[in-house]
């Protein structure tokens, strides 16, 4: 049972040697701690102290455990396993005599404290008398890949980590049967380390890692190692064989080249900013080689230098599809913007009629959705979309007039309520005056009608109004229009917000 008023016992990794790889909260225990413990060889240097050395305080009490010897050659009656063991014996007293003063021990160890580290010796003979923590610290493992820039494993890969100290045979029988390997503790194991690779049949693959992370870290391919300059804090390295044509960073590096069979991705940015944008959509867009979009929705997608931007004015809409799709077919990545949904009144469909042509039916489109303008507006009033609705746009560029006015008396005569994209352009300053008009053959003048002008945007605004009472001078491009049905309600709640909806109930 653990005693309550005695001190903390606590084990801590310094991660491989950097001392920026030390964790924030093993710095923090660290220079909290009342006794630091630290092993060392007869020589007294520590390299888990110097790792640590940044983050300790003066007044703190050192523990230096010092190994009685660092070979198998002893004359102590139990051998060399028995003197170990009574080393190990006499230094878990010595802590416990902190701990039992009220004191907080931090024992430092190299790389992770249960990854073959010093200080499980201290835990398996103190932790069940005293309260007890680990903190993990990284690997020698992962600090040698990560310097070597070779990925230890991949999907479904195996890796085998295994002590230098074992038998020659065992050694290889593992490695034969591995995607990837980490062999540890080499120095005067490292010539039986190498010929178990060779016989394996993976020392072409094994690369040699000396204290890595560190300024005196050394790379080297395994075999061209002189096996007399070879220190304990070393490892082999044989990495993951699905990347064993990466060029790391140990030596020359290439650029990676471009990856064939590209594809358009048509995105949906939402009505304004990346609060908006769906984490789909911002995967694509960071993925991308190349950006193609109107100027202003590409001025809304931060710039990456990595990526070519290519803005368009906002009439190309067939050109621009087929510049896009012409990047895809060369191998690149595309995402192309649009403000919205990209399937309503955008480019999704502009790009998929240019994609049925021969020329490009073998790249890839998707489509990817994005909150639309008629949702941002409906979800800032209340819920006007509440029951049935019809969606349109009074552009006339692309369809004429005579549609534009059979459509809206029909969604008028149905009941249904309307949003209304494009409302007016600096070209096109009537058709809102004409749409009212239209409306009001089949609608009370006292129908609800939201105004919404850039929603989600700076200049975010929303006029609740009446049919009877728009105003069509005070429409623009950047505003989408939403005309009640005969049963959408305007409420006045208890904290003084204007509130619009549509019941889902539909009068018999």
């Amino acid at each position: 049972m653990n005693d309550t008023s005695a001190g903390r016992l606590r084990g801590v990794g310094l991660g491989p040697g950097d001392p920026e790889l030390v964790t924030i909260k093993a710095a923090r225990l660290i220079g909290e701690a009342d006794v630091i413990a630290y092993h060392s060889a007869r020589h007294g240097r520590s390299i888990a102290r110097s790792v640590a050395a940044p983050y300790l305080r003066e007044g703190q009490i050192e523990e230096a455990l010092i190994y009685p010897l660092t070979t198998e050659t002893t004359d102590h009656p139990g051998g060399y396993q028995g003197a170990i063991d009574d080393f190990y014996a006499d230094c878990a007293l010595r802590l416990a005599a902190h701990l039992d003063a009220g004191r907080d021990v931090v024992v430092l160890c190299e790389g992770d404290p249960l990854f073959y580290g010093s200080y499980m010796h201290m835990h398996k003979r103190l932790a069940h008398r005293y309260v007890t923590e680990v903190v993990p610290g990284v690997t020698s493992v992962s600090g040698a890949a990560a310097v070597l820039g070779r990925p230890l494993v991949e999907r479904d890969e195996v890796l085998t980590v295994l002590p230098g100290t074992l038998p020659a045979e065992v050694i290889a029988e593992r490695l034969a049967a591995t995607d990837s390997a980490a062999i540890l503790k080499l120095g005067r194991t490292f010539t039986k380390v190498r010929d178990a690779l060779a016989e394996a049949g993976r020392l072409d693959e094994a690369w040699y890692v000396e204290r890595a992370t560190t300024g005196a870290q050394r790379l080297a391919p395994l075999a061209e190692v002189d096996p007399d300059s070879v220190p304990y804090f070393s490892l082999a390295l044989v990495p993951s064989p699905v990347n064993s044509g990466l060029p790391g960073t140990h030596g020359e590096n290439r650029a990676p080249e471009r990856v064939q069979g590209g594809e358009v991705v048509v995105v949906g940015l939402g009505p304004a900013g990346r609060p908006w944008l769906t984490p789909e959509a911002q995967e694509a867009l960071a993925a991308a080689d190349d950006l193609v979009g109107y100027g202003p929705y590409l001025d809304r997608v931060p710039p990456n230098p990595r990526q070519r931007r290519h803005p368009t004015d906002n009439r190309v809409e067939a050109e621009r599809a087929a510049h896009a799709l012409e990047l895809a077919a060369a191998g690149a990545r595309v995402a192309v913007v649009s403000s919205g949904d990209p399937g309503v009144f955008a480019m999704a469909s502009a790009v998929l009629e240019v994609s049925c042509e021969p020329r490009f039916a073998d790249v890839a489109v998707r489509v990817l959705p994005g909150l639309t303008a008629a949702h941002a507006v409906a979800s800032r009033v209340g819920a006007p979309l509440g029951h049935d609705y019809c969606v349109l746009s009074l552009s006339d560029l692309l369809k004429p007039w005579e549609v534009v006015a059979d459509r809206i008396s029909a969604a008028a005569r149905a009941d249904l309520v309307l949003a209304i994209y494009n409302p007016a352009s600096r070209s096109r300053t009537w058709q809102v005056a004409a749409a009212r008009d239209l409306l009001l053959e089949h609608r009370s003048p006292d129908t609800p009608v939201v105004v919404g002008r850039d929603v989600g945007g700076a200049g975010e605004s929303l006029t609740v109004t009446t049919l009877g009472d728009l105003d069509p001078a005070t429409v623009d491009m950047r505003c989408l229009l939403l005309v009640g049905s005969s049963t959408t309600r305007v409420a006045e709640r208890k904290d003084g917000r204007r509130v619009v909806f549509t019941p889902r109930r539909y009068p018999a």
